[in-house]
């Protein structure tokens, strides 16, 4: 009997301390192809703080920047492998799974940040967030960077100045008819090459904001920008349907939370860099910002929007005609 009692009272125990032990946290890797130092890669750590702060007893998240894991070829391929949890891509590389998202690449279209914000947070805007369920993602929500500029080895004032020229697009037939029809080679390449391209003058020329020239140092590079604004570089915050529909409700709610909170502080962070990294570009003397003239600026206008008509079909009428529409 005594034997049997000590047995009991080992397995009460046991099963005391079973009961005391908490599971490891459920591992959320948030994958990106850009500095920390950018509007998405401050959103990204944000993100992280915030999950700790929140529910760190369930879920950590481990963030990876600047292409640690994968480059922007391949992390749409790894979130439906299930191999990250988040990525940010620009909605430039969505053109696989939809079309539709393809009217953010579209030159000239928005006239500044808050016509594309009024454009993102209209029903129009948010119903394209679910225009790549039928893929197996989910986008919940988007993020700025900004208007992107040229850059180029010489001054591009006017759009025969990109003739022959060779450029760094990201993946969209959009970016490619958009320099195809001021004359110059667009070239689709990995945001990751970018640097050592211009830097071997392999290209001649690249579009990005002006968080990403800095950040990347592309201005070291490439001795002018021209200030054109010529189209808009977001990003969409994008996760698996395998993954986010196998939450439990109450933990996606406050990663979901979490994650809006995030954004909110990157679009903020985003709207204040773009002036102050410009400034920083301009104080280094390493590159010449080119301003345009009205008449200048007018000319590019003219021979870029026609590729609004060549897309019109993919994207749908309406869906432009909304973002058009967000400028007012």
């Amino acid at each position: 009997m005594k034997k049997l009692t000590t047995m009991f009272s080992v397995l009460a125990l046991y099963a005391g301390m079973s009961a005391g032990v908490q599971a490891a946290p459920d591992t959320i890797k948030f994958s990106h192809v850009v500095a920390e130092n950018t509007p998405k890669g401050q959103m990204a750590l944000k993100f992280r703080d915030l999950v700790e702060e929140r529910i760190g007893d369930k879920y950590v998240v481990e963030v990876y920047p600047n292409s640690q894991l994968f480059g922007d070829g391949k992390e749409m391929e790894a979130l439906l492998l299930g191999d990250v949890q988040f990525i940010a891509p620009s909605l430039s590389k969505f053109s696989k799974y939809t079309k539709k998202l393809q009217v953010y690449d579209l030159p000239f279209l928005f006239k500044d940040m808050k016509a594309v914000d009024r454009f993102q947070q209209s029903p129009a805007g948010q119903a394209l967030l679910d225009s790549v369920n039928s893929k197996g993602l989910i986008g919940l929500g988007y993020l700025h960077n900004g208007l992107k500029q040229l850059s180029a080895n010489d001054p591009l004032r006017v759009p025969s100045d990109a003739d022959g020229k060779k450029f760094r697009i990201m993946s969209s037939d959009v970016l490619a008819a958009q320099f195809e029809a001021v004359d110059a080679v667009p070239l689709k390449k990995p945001f990751s090459e970018v640097f050592t391209l211009l830097q071997t003058r392999a290209i001649d020329g690249q579009e990005n904001t002006w968080s990403n020239i800095y950040s990347k140092k592309f201005f070291e590079v490439q001795p002018y920008i021209t200030e054109s604004n010529h189209g808009v570089l977001d990003y969409m915050i994008t996760t698996s349907t395998e993954f986010w529909m196998t939450l439990p409700d109450e933990d996606r709610e406050v990663l979901k939370n979490a994650l809006n909170e995030a954004v909110a502080y990157g679009n903020a962070i985003a709207n204040e860099k773009a002036m102050k990294d410009r400034q920083n570009i301009l104080d280094s003397g390493r590159s010449e910002i080119i301003t345009l003239t009205d008449v200048e600026r007018q000319q590019w206008v003219e021979v870029m929007k026609p590729v609004w008509n060549q897309f019109q079909g993919e994207i749908g009428e309406e869906v432009i005609e909304a973002a058009v529409a967000s400028n007012q």
